[in-house]
C-alpha cells in the first residue's frame, strides 16, 4: 500500500516541493492559506498567511507571515524551481470570523483583508484562481495532495456522525473522583509557582529538588533542547542547563516539564489531534509571557504560569468530551456559541468550576486559582483582573491563529474593554498577532506517515 506523508505547514511559512507522495496541510482559522500547483510540472506548495502586510520594521525578517510580502516570495521560489506561470492554478482559503462574533470582528477583519491582497497579487500575476472558501464563521482545512495536485478545503473537526451519540453528564461525585485519580502536581512545580509569585528565586535549592524526581529531570532536559528553549549548545544536565538557559528559563523549563504529563492524558476531545491541549498549554504561556512584557502590567514569569494552567480543567473533562467527538465540536461550531457555554449544555458543568476546584485542592497561589477560573470572564472586581486578562487575550489570540491544536471559542464581546485595560486597543490586534512567537507555530508542524 502506498504510504503518503503528511505535512503540516504552520503558520508563517511555506514550503515548495515537486511531485511526491505528501500531502501539505494548514488548519484555518482567521489565518489564510494559500496553494499553488503547476499542472506541467507537478511543482507545488503552500503558505500559511496571519496578516494582510507588516505592522512594524521589525516584521520584516520573516516575509512569509504577511500576504503582501510572503506570496510573492512564494510565488518566485516556485518559478525559481521550475514551475511554469501559465499552468499555475491556485486555492485559497482561511480569513473566518471565528465565533462568537461580536463588532470589533467585524471591524477588524484582519483574515478578510489578508484573503483581498493574495487575490489582488494573483490577479495582478494572472494566475488562474479555481478554488476559494474565505470568509464565514467556521475553521477549515486547506490540503494539496502533491503526488495529484489535488487541492480540498474541508471544515475542521467537522467527521460525520455516523450514529446517536449519548454524551453522559457527569454528576458532581464522577468529577470528584475524577479529580483523585490525578496525581498532585509535583511539589517542585508548586514550590516554582510560590517563588515566581513572592518575585524571589532560591535557584540552587529549587535545583536540588529538580534532581530528587528523575522522571521530571528527565522532561526538563527534553524540554531544554527542544525548538522552546534550545541553545547552540545540547544541554545535558541539570548544571548545563543552569548554566546555558539562565535562571528565568530554566523555572520555566521546570514548570512545563512538571505539568506535562498531566495534558499527555486527554485523547482528542477537545483537540483535533494528540497533544493538542499540551501545545495549547504552551503556547498560551509563550503568548501570555510576551503580552505582559510588551504592556508590563503583570509578572512576565507569572503571566507565563498562569497561561500554562489556564486550563487545566479539561484534563478532567477530556475523557466525557472524548467519547462524543466529533458531536462536541460540531456543536460549539454550528451553534456559534463559546466552549464554556457548550460544555454547560452538553455536560452539566465548565472546564473553568473544574480547574478552579482542582487548583483549590492542589494549594495552587490565589492568582492562579483565579485566572483557572476567570480566563474566559475576567473579573473586573478582583486584584488579579490584569493578569487573567493577559492570558484571555493570549487564549484568544491562539483561538483565531492557531488552528488545529484545542477547541477554543472566546466571547468577544468586551474585547475593548479588556484592551483598554492594558493600555491597548483594538487597533493594536495585528500587533499582538504579530506578538506571538513562531516556534508556537511550529510546535505542530512535523511529518508524520498516513496510509492513502
Amino acid at each position: 500500500m502506498a504510504v503518503t506523508q503528511r505535512y503540516q505547514v504552520a503558520a508563517g511559512t511555506c514550503i515548495i516541493c515537486e511531485r511526491e507522495p505528501l500531502l501539505l496541510q494548514a488548519y484555518l482559522g482567521t489565518c489564510v492559506g494559500l496553494a499553488l500547483y503547476c499542472k506541467t510540472t507537478g511543482i507545488g506548495g503552500m503558505i500559511h498567511l496571519l496578516l494582510p502586510e507588516p505592522v512594524s520594521r521589525t516584521s520584516f525578517g520573516q516575509p512569509e507571515k504577511y500576504a503582501s510580502t510572503g506570496v510573492p516570495l512564494f510565488i518566485e521560489s516556485l518559478l525559481a524551481k521550475g514551475a511554469r506561470k501559465e499552468t499555475l492554478v491556485a486555492s485559497l482559503a482561511g480569513g473566518a470570523l471565528v465565533g462568537p462574533i461580536s463588532e470589533q470582528d467585524l471591524g477588524l477583519d484582519i483574515g478578510g483583508r489578508t484573503a483581498d491582497t493574495v487575490r489582488a497579487i494573483l490577479s495582478a500575476r494572472d494566475i488562474e484562481l479555481i478554488q476559494s472558501e474565505t470568509g464565514g464563521f467556521f475553521t477549515c482545512c486547506l490540503g494539496l495532495n502533491m503526488a495529484t495536485g489535488r487541492c480540498t478545503i474541508e471544515p475542521a473537526g467537522q467527521h460525520p456522525v455516523t450514529k446517536q451519540v449519548h454524551i453522559r453528564i457527569p454528576s458532581a461525585t464522577d468529577i470528584k473522583a475524577a479529580m483523585d485519580r490525578m496525581q498532585p502536581i509535583p511539589q517542585v512545580a508548586l514550590k516554582s509557582m510560590r517563588l515566581i509569585n513572592q518575585g524571589g528565586y532560591a535557584i540552587e535549592q529549587l535545583a536540588e529538588e529538580v534532581r530528587k524526581d528523575q522522571v521530571i529531570t528527565a522532561r526538563m532536559l527534553s524540554l531544554a533542547n527542544s525548538a522552546m528553549f534550545a541553545k547552540r549548545s545540547p544541554v545535558e544536565s541539570l548544571d548545563h542547563a543552569l548554566v546555558y538557559l539562565g535562571q528565568d528559563q530554566l523555572v520555566k523549563c521546570i514548570l512545563t516539564a512538571a505539568v506535562q504529563s498531566y495534558f499527555d492524558q486527554s485523547t482528542t476531545g477537545y483537540s483535533l489531534c494528540k497533544g493538542g491541549l499540551y501545545h495549547h498549554a504552551v503556547g498560551c504561556a509563550q503568548v501570555a509571557e510576551a503580552l505582559a512584557a510588551k504592556t508590563g502590567k503583570v509578572d512576565r514569569r507569572i503571566a507565563y504560569t498562569a497561561g500554562l494552567l489556564h486550563d487545566i480543567g479539561k484534563v478532567v473533562l477530556d475523557q466525557y468530551v472524548a467519547p462524543a467527538f466529533p458531536l462536541f465540536y460540531r456543536q460549539a461550531m454550528e451553534k456559534n456559541e463559546n466552549v464554556i457555554a457548550t460544555e454547560k449544555r452538553l455536560l452539566g458543568i465548565d472546564h473553568t468550576e473544574v480547574g478552579h476546584l482542582l487548583a483549590k485542592q492542589w494549594l495552587f497561589p490565589e492568582s492562579l486559582v483565579h485566572v483557572i477560573r476567570s480566563h474566559h470572564q475576567p473579573n473586573n472586581r478582583n486584584e488579579h483582573k490584569l493578569l487573567a486578562v493577559i492570558v484571555y487575550i493570549a487564549d484568544l489570540l491562539l483561538s483565531r491563529f492557531h488552528i488545529g491544536v484545542e477547541l477554543e471559542r472566546l466571547d468577544t464581546g468586551a474585547l475593548a474593554d479588556h484592551l483598554d485595560s492594558i493600555d491597548l486597543t483594538v487597533n493594536n490586534f495585528a500587533d499582538l498577532v504579530d506578538l506571538i512567537p513562531d516556534d508556537v507555530f511550529r510546535s505542530l508542524a512535523e511529518t508524520s506517515s498516513a496510509p492513502v
